[in-house]
């Protein structure tokens, strides 16, 4: 891309609502580990504390609430409510193609 495209590019970036929102949420504290929780379907709460743990990964459930609230309300992912307290969180196309394309920039920064 040349210059001229690539400064169009970021500034729609960081000004754009939908995509700077998008970009917003992706710089907070494990909204990253979020959405691959969703693509890997461990969206409810015991589900992704398992996983992390068995990794040696750290994650609070007031972090995961909150990230999930977020990539919900972007449309990145649904729910269901299991109880009055307790969420069962989906990927969306959306969330699922956002994943993807993180999935592709981790492989080719490897």
């Amino acid at each position: 891309m040349s210059k001229k495209t690539d400064e169009e590019l970021i500034t729609r970036v960081l000004t754009d609502p939908k995509l700077s929102a998008v970009k917003a949420m992706l710089e907070k504290d494990h909204a990253i580990d979020c959405l691959f929780l969703l693509h890997m379907d461990k969206g409810r709460w015991q589900q992704a504390k398992a996983f992390m743990n068995k990794h040696g990964l750290t994650l609070s459930d007031g972090t995961f609430r909150a990230r999930m609230i977020e990539i919900e309300h972007l449309g990145l992912a649904t729910s269901t409510q299991i109880d009055p307290l307790k969420k069962h969180y989906h990927k969306s196309p959306k969330g699922e193609k956002i994943t993807k394309l993180l999935l592709e920039l981790f492989q080719k920064i490897q």
